[in-house]
């Protein structure tokens, strides 16, 4: 999944390095699945993965600064569990959050609702309907300025509230992060059947 993630970004020319954080002590990439493009020239491995999603990110945004990374610069952050990511969708969200102009404060792929949602009681029995009028469900790459998002993952940590998407952090901030369209071939390898599915996605694109 990991090696499908990142050639999606090393096929856009719009971005410049792609940074893989991993665990701390894991062996790298490189000496793992030799061969697989994993020694791209554009693609940097640091082994500074944390505890949580939150920690991982705030890890990887201080070792792009390590690159020199900017404050205005913009970044990516992306599940390597949603090996179903294109090119396309990433020249798309680059473009809707751009097309924004200067004040643009970032975006994220997501996709309407478009199930009926139920909330259940602690009995896993219906407790009540949730309307999905101007629900979007969250997909990454999640898209924003590196002094932005660093501020406001940070200004959350201070909040002690570790966050599950950089969107929650940067709303807690007081932005309003773009919602752009997605695909449902971007879903997150969550479940046993899942892989299956995004065995028979990926083999397919490989075909087309």
């Amino acid at each position: 999944m990991l090696w499908h993630t990142a050639q999606a970004f090393l096929a856009s020319a719009e971005i410049d390095t792609v940074l893989i954080v991993t665990t701390p002590g894991a062996e790298p990439l490189v000496q793992r699945f030799p061969g697989c493009g994993f020694d791209a020239p554009r693609l940097v491995e640091v082994d500074c993965g944390g505890d949580s999603r939150h920690a991982s990110v705030m890890h990887g945004l201080a070792a792009l600064r390590g690159l020199g990374a900017q404050d205005g610069d913009w970044v990516l952050v992306h599940d390597a569990a949603r090996p179903g990511l294109t090119p396309a969708l990433v020249a798309r969200l680059i473009a809707a959050v751009e097309a924004q102009g200067v004040q643009a404060a970032g975006g994220i792929l997501a996709l309407p609702v478009a199930d009926t949602l139920k909330r259940a009681d602690g009995t896993q029995h219906i407790d009540a309907t949730i309307q999905r009028e101007g629900l979007w469900q969250a997909q990454t790459p999640q898209m924003f300025p590196v002094g932005l998002l660093e501020r406001a993952l940070r200004g959350a940590l201070a909040q002690h509230r570790i966050v599950t998407d950089e969107a929650s952090a940067m709303e807690a901030s007081g932005h309003k992060p773009l919602l752009v369209a997605g695909a449902l071939r971007n879903f997150k390898v969550t479940y046993p059947d899942d892989f299956a599915l995004a065995e028979a996605i990926l083999r397919r694109a490989n075909h087309d």
